[in-house]
Protein backbone atom coordinates (compact mmCIF):
# COMPACT_ATOMS: atom_id res chain seq x y z
CA UNK A 1 0.00 0.00 0.00
CA UNK A 2 1.32 3.43 -0.94
CA UNK A 3 0.99 6.60 1.11
CA UNK A 4 -1.11 8.26 -1.59
CA UNK A 5 -3.73 5.53 -1.23
CA UNK A 6 -4.21 5.85 2.51
CA UNK A 7 -7.12 7.76 4.02
CA UNK A 8 -7.69 8.70 7.63
CA UNK A 9 -11.02 9.04 9.38
CA UNK A 10 -12.46 11.04 12.23
CA UNK A 11 -15.94 10.64 13.69
CA UNK A 12 -18.02 13.64 14.69
CA UNK A 13 -21.61 14.58 15.46
CA UNK A 14 -23.56 15.77 12.44
CA UNK A 15 -24.38 19.01 14.31
CA UNK A 16 -20.68 19.92 14.13
CA UNK A 17 -20.62 19.82 10.32
CA UNK A 18 -21.62 23.47 9.62
CA UNK A 19 -18.70 24.71 11.73
CA UNK A 20 -16.36 22.18 10.10
CA UNK A 21 -17.39 23.35 6.63
CA UNK A 22 -16.49 26.90 7.61
CA UNK A 23 -13.37 26.40 9.74
CA UNK A 24 -12.26 22.82 9.08
CA UNK A 25 -11.34 20.28 11.74
CA UNK A 26 -10.19 22.51 14.57
CA UNK A 27 -8.04 21.83 17.61
CA UNK A 28 -9.74 22.34 20.98
CA UNK A 29 -7.37 25.25 21.71
CA UNK A 30 -7.69 26.86 18.28
CA UNK A 31 -8.96 30.44 17.93
CA UNK A 32 -11.48 28.93 15.50
CA UNK A 33 -12.63 26.15 17.83
CA UNK A 34 -16.35 25.41 18.01
CA UNK A 35 -17.90 26.86 21.17
CA UNK A 36 -20.96 24.68 20.56
CA UNK A 37 -19.05 21.48 19.78
CA UNK A 38 -21.14 18.36 20.36
CA UNK A 39 -19.02 15.68 22.03
CA UNK A 40 -19.76 12.03 21.30
CA UNK A 41 -16.58 10.46 22.70
CA UNK A 42 -15.54 9.06 26.05
CA UNK A 43 -15.10 12.02 28.42
CA UNK A 44 -12.64 10.18 30.68
CA UNK A 45 -10.50 9.16 27.70
CA UNK A 46 -10.47 12.75 26.45
CA UNK A 47 -9.33 13.89 29.91
CA UNK A 48 -6.62 11.21 29.95
CA UNK A 49 -5.30 12.31 26.58
CA UNK A 50 -5.13 15.92 27.73
CA UNK A 51 -2.47 15.00 30.29
CA UNK A 52 -0.83 11.83 28.96
CA UNK A 53 2.74 12.39 27.81
CA UNK A 54 4.23 9.79 25.47
CA UNK A 55 7.68 9.11 24.07
CA UNK A 56 8.21 9.38 20.30
CA UNK A 57 11.02 6.88 19.84
CA UNK A 58 10.38 5.90 16.20
CA UNK A 59 10.62 2.26 17.22
CA UNK A 60 14.00 2.70 18.92
CA UNK A 61 13.01 1.29 22.32
CA UNK A 62 14.14 2.02 24.92
CA UNK A 63 15.40 5.47 24.00
CA UNK A 64 15.49 7.57 27.15
CA UNK A 65 16.38 10.67 25.12
CA UNK A 66 13.42 10.42 22.76
CA UNK A 67 11.25 13.56 22.57
CA UNK A 68 7.84 13.50 24.20
CA UNK A 69 4.43 14.89 23.28
CA UNK A 70 1.09 15.28 25.06
CA UNK A 71 -1.71 13.44 23.25
CA UNK A 72 -4.25 16.17 23.93
CA UNK A 73 -2.20 18.63 21.87
CA UNK A 74 -3.17 16.79 18.68
CA UNK A 75 -6.26 15.98 16.61
CA UNK A 76 -6.55 12.16 16.35
CA UNK A 77 -7.66 10.19 13.31
CA UNK A 78 -8.08 6.46 12.71
CA UNK A 79 -6.95 4.46 9.68
CA UNK A 80 -10.27 2.67 9.36
CA UNK A 81 -13.95 2.66 10.26
CA UNK A 82 -16.18 0.77 12.69
CA UNK A 83 -13.78 1.17 15.58
CA UNK A 84 -14.40 -0.02 19.17
CA UNK A 85 -14.95 3.61 20.19
CA UNK A 86 -17.83 3.84 17.71
CA UNK A 87 -19.55 0.96 19.52
CA UNK A 88 -19.40 2.92 22.77
CA UNK A 89 -20.56 6.10 21.01
CA UNK A 90 -23.62 4.32 19.60
CA UNK A 91 -24.49 2.38 22.75
CA UNK A 92 -23.29 4.54 25.62
CA UNK A 93 -21.33 3.16 28.54
CA UNK A 94 -17.89 3.86 29.97
CA UNK A 95 -17.88 7.65 30.26
CA UNK A 96 -19.96 8.37 27.16
CA UNK A 97 -22.76 10.48 28.61
CA UNK A 98 -25.40 9.74 25.98
CA UNK A 99 -25.66 7.13 23.25
CA UNK A 100 -25.62 8.73 19.79
CA UNK A 101 -27.74 7.29 16.96
CA UNK A 102 -25.75 6.09 13.94
CA UNK A 103 -27.65 8.60 11.82
CA UNK A 104 -26.06 11.44 13.80
CA UNK A 105 -22.46 10.21 13.47
CA UNK A 106 -20.47 11.33 10.42
CA UNK A 107 -17.07 10.15 9.22
CA UNK A 108 -14.68 12.85 8.00
CA UNK A 109 -12.14 11.49 5.51
CA UNK A 110 -8.79 13.04 4.59
CA UNK A 111 -5.84 11.96 2.47
CA UNK A 112 -2.69 11.35 4.51
CA UNK A 113 -0.58 12.45 1.56
CA UNK A 114 -2.41 15.79 1.38
CA UNK A 115 -2.02 16.40 5.12
CA UNK A 116 1.70 15.64 4.97
CA UNK A 117 2.13 17.99 2.00
CA UNK A 118 0.40 20.75 3.99
CA UNK A 119 3.41 20.84 6.36
CA UNK A 120 1.18 20.28 9.38
CA UNK A 121 3.11 18.60 12.21
CA UNK A 122 2.10 14.94 12.36
CA UNK A 123 2.78 11.77 14.31
CA UNK A 124 1.44 8.27 13.87
CA UNK A 125 1.18 5.14 16.01
CA UNK A 126 0.98 1.39 15.54
CA UNK A 127 -1.85 1.09 18.07
CA UNK A 128 -4.18 2.89 20.45
CA UNK A 129 -2.36 6.00 21.61
CA UNK A 130 -3.02 5.53 25.34
CA UNK A 131 -1.74 1.93 25.39
CA UNK A 132 1.77 1.54 26.80
CA UNK A 133 2.60 -1.12 24.18
CA UNK A 134 2.09 1.36 21.36
CA UNK A 135 5.00 2.86 19.43
CA UNK A 136 4.99 6.49 18.25
CA UNK A 137 6.61 7.76 15.08
CA UNK A 138 7.24 11.33 13.91
CA UNK A 139 6.97 12.81 10.44
CA UNK A 140 10.49 11.76 9.50
CA UNK A 141 9.21 8.17 9.37
CA UNK A 142 6.17 8.90 7.21
CA UNK A 143 7.47 6.69 4.38
CA UNK A 144 7.43 3.77 6.81
CA UNK A 145 3.78 4.31 7.74
CA UNK A 146 2.27 1.80 5.27
CA UNK A 147 4.41 -1.00 6.70
CA UNK A 148 4.05 0.12 10.34
CA UNK A 149 0.27 -0.27 10.49
CA UNK A 150 -1.30 -3.73 10.88
CA UNK A 151 -3.91 -3.39 8.15
CA UNK A 152 -5.51 -6.75 8.91
CA UNK A 153 -6.11 -5.55 12.45
CA UNK A 154 -7.47 -2.19 11.25
CA UNK A 155 -10.00 -4.01 9.05
CA UNK A 156 -10.81 -6.81 11.52
CA UNK A 157 -14.54 -7.26 12.10
CA UNK A 158 -14.14 -9.05 15.40
CA UNK A 159 -11.98 -7.57 18.14
CA UNK A 160 -13.70 -8.44 21.43
CA UNK A 161 -12.53 -10.75 24.20
CA UNK A 162 -9.33 -11.27 26.16
CA UNK A 163 -7.73 -13.17 23.28
CA UNK A 164 -7.92 -10.14 21.00
CA UNK A 165 -6.54 -7.38 23.21
CA UNK A 166 -3.49 -6.73 21.05
CA UNK A 167 -5.54 -6.91 17.86
CA UNK A 168 -7.91 -4.36 19.39
CA UNK A 169 -4.93 -2.15 20.25
CA UNK A 170 -3.50 -2.34 16.73
CA UNK A 171 -6.92 -1.81 15.14
CA UNK A 172 -7.02 1.61 16.79
CA UNK A 173 -3.71 2.90 15.41
CA UNK A 174 -3.79 6.68 15.12
CA UNK A 175 -2.65 9.56 12.95
CA UNK A 176 -2.13 12.72 15.02
CA UNK A 177 -2.27 16.23 13.58
CA UNK A 178 -1.03 19.29 15.47
CA UNK A 179 -2.91 22.16 13.85
CA UNK A 180 -6.32 22.86 12.34
CA UNK A 181 -7.14 21.11 9.08
CA UNK A 182 -8.80 23.49 6.63
CA UNK A 183 -12.06 22.43 4.93
CA UNK A 184 -10.41 21.91 1.54
CA UNK A 185 -8.53 18.90 2.96
CA UNK A 186 -11.80 17.06 3.62
CA UNK A 187 -12.16 14.65 0.71
CA UNK A 188 -15.18 12.73 1.92
CA UNK A 189 -18.07 12.48 4.35
CA UNK A 190 -19.37 9.06 5.36
CA UNK A 191 -22.87 8.69 6.78
CA UNK A 192 -25.33 6.01 7.86
CA UNK A 193 -28.33 6.50 5.58
CA UNK A 194 -30.11 8.67 3.03
CA UNK A 195 -31.65 10.84 5.75
CA UNK A 196 -28.21 11.75 7.06
CA UNK A 197 -26.99 12.38 3.51
CA UNK A 198 -29.80 14.83 2.86
CA UNK A 199 -29.04 16.66 6.11
CA UNK A 200 -25.41 16.99 5.01
CA UNK A 201 -26.44 18.35 1.63
CA UNK A 202 -28.69 20.94 3.28
CA UNK A 203 -25.74 21.96 5.45
CA UNK A 204 -23.67 22.60 2.34
CA UNK A 205 -21.67 19.40 1.81
CA UNK A 206 -21.12 18.65 -1.88
CA UNK A 207 -23.17 15.58 -2.80
CA UNK A 208 -20.31 13.92 -4.68
CA UNK A 209 -18.27 13.93 -1.45
CA UNK A 210 -20.91 12.03 0.52
CA UNK A 211 -20.93 8.24 0.79
CA UNK A 212 -23.63 6.24 2.53
CA UNK A 213 -21.81 3.42 4.33
CA UNK A 214 -24.13 1.57 6.77
CA UNK A 215 -21.54 -1.23 7.10
CA UNK A 216 -19.26 1.28 8.84
CA UNK A 217 -21.68 1.39 11.78
CA UNK A 218 -22.91 -1.08 14.41
CA UNK A 219 -26.44 -2.43 14.12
Amino acid sequence: MELRQIKIYRMTHIKNIPHILQHGVTHKDSPNSNDNFVTIGDISLIDTRNTKRVSVDNGDFPNLNAPTIVLGDFIPFYFGVKMPMLYVMQNGGNFVRTATPAEDIVYLACSIYDIVQSNNTIYFTDGHATDNLTTFFDGSKIKDLPSSIDWKAVKAKFWGGQDNLNLKRKKQAEFLVADDISPNYLIGFGCYNETAKQRLIVMGVEEEKIKIIPKAYYH
